[in-house]
């Protein structure tokens, strides 16, 4: 399998694992706070992840080849990716619900194309344009859609705006570090934690620093949440996290964005049955158009 086949695999693969985890988030964002499930969630990943490098004999001598800038940049892709907007992503998913959550995410591929356009040079065509608009009426709609039991109309839209503004700072976050994560040198397991763990200890001040520390830290003490936390938590801060990079290193940055928002599909499918959210009318029509624009991309 050659380096391009491979990086679209792990995309697939992320947006799958993703898929899942985004159900089993939902389920905790019920008791949890969302400072507190992202801390939760990347400190089981950095531990997965650091258990991988010890099995794959992987140490600090293999980070001599990156230059101190590329750190620097690993370090930003984190912070901005993962502390700001997994953060942001948990108060959306809490507001509005996995299904208009993931009809929001569509806009993750938009996003990642544009900033690939200026940061990364790569051609935008009618097509892209096309794909866009279509993935932005598909959001319009979910916008008009009536608010999950026990929301409001202005938790709706602010969980929209908050997603949106995820998204964006999810798609920023990878794109800029495609130029270190393209190097053969770089290391594909220490690129991802390095990431995570930049994008960890801004959360682990933040939460020192509120009134209700020992609400957040709670979630670390076990109890039965993390019958749902923990699988949550692996199959979001460790799988999908290293196909996610994975797919961003191995092909190019606007396929591997689209494939990964195949991970709609999923997540409706997943909220359907175990969430027992309804699988609405608007919401289809909202996903053909989300789709319809992400295939065009993609194909373009």
């Amino acid at each position: 399998m050659d380096d391009i086949s491979l990086g679209r695999l792990c995309a697939f693969l992320t947006a799958v694992f993703w898929a899942m985890a985004v159900v089993l988030f939902k389920l905790c964002g019920e008791t949890i706070t969302p400072l507190a499930l992202n801390l939760f969630k990347n400190t089981i990943g950095i531990l997965l992840l650091g258990v991988s490098l010890v099995v794959a004999g992987s140490g600090f001598a293999d980070l001599t080849e990156l230059s101190q800038d590329d750190l620097v940049v690993l370090a930003i892709s984190g912070v901005a990716g993962i502390a700001l907007a997994d953060t942001l992503f948990y108060m959306a998913l809490n507001r509005v619900g996995v299904g208009i959550q993931s009809i929001v995410d569509c806009t993750y591929g938009p996003f990642a194309i544009i900033f690939a356009v200026f940061y990364l040079n790569e051609r935008l065509r009618l097509p892209h344009y096309a794909g866009t608009v279509l993935i932005l009426i598909g959001v319009l709609i979910s916008s008009k859609h009536k608010p999950p039991p026990g929301a409001t109309r202005s938790a709706l839209t602010w969980g929209i705006m908050f997603g949106t503004l995820s998204m964006a700072l999810t798609a920023g976050g990878i794109v800029y570090a495609k130029p270190v994560l393209t190097k053969t040198e770089c290391p594909l397991l220490w690129a991802t934690t390095i990431r995570l763990f930049a994008g960890t200890l801004p959360l682990i001040f933040l939460a020192l620093a509120r009134k209700d520390r020992e609400r957040t830290f709670r979630l670390f003490i076990p109890s039965d949440v993390w019958k749902v936390a923990i699988p949550g938590a692996i199959l979001g801060g460790y799988m999908a996290m290293l196909f996610w990079v994975a797919g961003f290193k191995f092909a190019n940055a606007s396929i591997a964005a689209m494939i990964n928002q195949t991970s709609v599909v999923f997540a409706l499918i997943f909220a359907s049955l175990i969430l027992n959210e309804a699988f609405t009318r608007r919401k289809f029509v909202a996903v053909v158009f989300a789709l319809s624009g992400g295939c065009i991309i993609a194909l373009a």
